[in-house]
């Protein structure tokens, strides 16, 4: 265990609040110049001060500033500083999952409702919400493929990566799967005690026809990792339409998009998986997920901050001492206290009796 202190905010929206600190300030600085601007309209602006010798600028800024300040320390309390003081290493049960998901344009294709990438994008957030204990990285691919989330326990990040799949991510277009399972392969960490519970469920159309994808799939057979696949479309194929519009190649002639189904059976079947086709009325998880709960679970380590502790109470502390002193400033000079002259010397002369 390995002591580190950091320090976070485990609610930092709240910081927002700090705003309304700034707004007191600002509105208090324009109250000001409207009444001096008033108060010229009646005489000089001296000779109003001597008239009215308890008003005191300085004392309602002060009040002002107090406030403003225990404004901000609520708003730094209410974001809940805390802070993380030990690293420790974690050890728990369950799979490693790397999603290999097809981002090219060709998942646009509607002949799934709504479109081929809407319906991948439900599926994988539904397939992240019924896991418990597995881990989860992401692999998006088109021409070539790229680690959109590192194997992680974090499924809030990894839905946020979810929502975030589109052919935008990948500016080499095509359907290159040897390469996203290639890269899927890699992406496993090394704190896994057996390969057997690794899994990579590859989503796509699988347009591709190069051979890499059936070498890439023995490889990751030899390293003991399980390939479940996912079909999206039909061997029939569809013309590409994206909103609305039919997609044309650069001869002129309109594309068609057809699910390699062949392909994606041989890399399951390389590397003892399962094959399922998405259709409208089902997009074929039931059959992933029984595979997923027959494979072997594995110890893996993760290092985690074990203790945060909540440092809040500070600054509602200061926060109240602000306050309370705010409280204690009168706005006006107390005309009780205006003949006290602590820090003044009396200059009186002090007479003495002649004997």
């Amino acid at each position: 265990m390995t002591d580190i202190n950091i320090f976070e905010f485990g609610a930092p929206r709240y910081l927002l609040l700090i705003v309304v600190a700034v707004a007191v300030v600002v509105v208090y600085a324009l109250m000001l110049f409207v009444r001096r601007r008033k108060l010229r309209r009646f005489g000089c602006e001296a000779t109003l001060r001597e008239l009215m010798p308890e008003r005191s600028v300085a004392r309602g800024w002060v009040k002002v500033a107090l406030f403003a300040c225990a404004l901000v320390m609520l708003s730094l309390a209410a974001a809940r500083p805390r802070t993380g003081s030990k690293l420790r290493s974690v050890e728990s049960v369950g799979r490693e999952i790397v999603l290999a998901v097809d981002v090219s344009r060709s998942m646009l294709a509607e002949d799934v409702k709504p479109s081929r990438m809407e319906r991948t994008r439900y599926a994988i957030s539904r397939l992240i919400e019924g896991i418990k204990e597995d881990r989860i990285g992401i692999v998006a691919f088109a021409g070539e493929a790229e680690v959109v989330l590192p194997i992680t326990s974090d499924k809030k990040m990894a839905q946020a990566k979810v929502r975030a799949l589109s052919p935008a991510l990948i500016a080499n277009q095509g359907t290159d799967v040897g390469a996203a399972l290639e890269l899927a392969t890699l992406s496993f960490s090394s704190s896994t005690q057996s390969n057997r519970s690794r899994v990579v469920i590859l989503i796509t159309d699988g347009e591709d026809h190069d051979e890499g994808a059936l070498a890439a799939a023995e490889a990751a057979a030899a390293e003991g990792i399980t390939v479940c696949a996912i079909g999206i479309g039909t061997p029939e194929g569809v013309i590409l339409e994206i909103n609305g519009e039919t997609i044309e190649d650069e001869n002129g002639k309109m594309v068609l998009t057809k699910l390699n189904e062949p392909l994606l059976q041989q890399v399951a079947q390389t590397t003892n998986g399962i094959y399922t086709r998405s259709r409208n009325e089902d997009f074929g998880l039931e059959g992933i997920i029984a595979k997923l709960d027959s494979i072997e679970e594995s110890q893996f380590k993760e290092r985690t901050f074990e203790e945060y502790d909540e440092e809040y109470q500070w600054f509602v502390a200061a926060a109240i001492v602000l306050l309370l002193v705010e409280m204690l400033v009168l706005s006006r000079r107390n005309p009780l206290l205006a003949g006290i002259k602590l820090f003044e010397r009396d200059t009186t002369p002090t007479s003495h009796t002649q004997r």
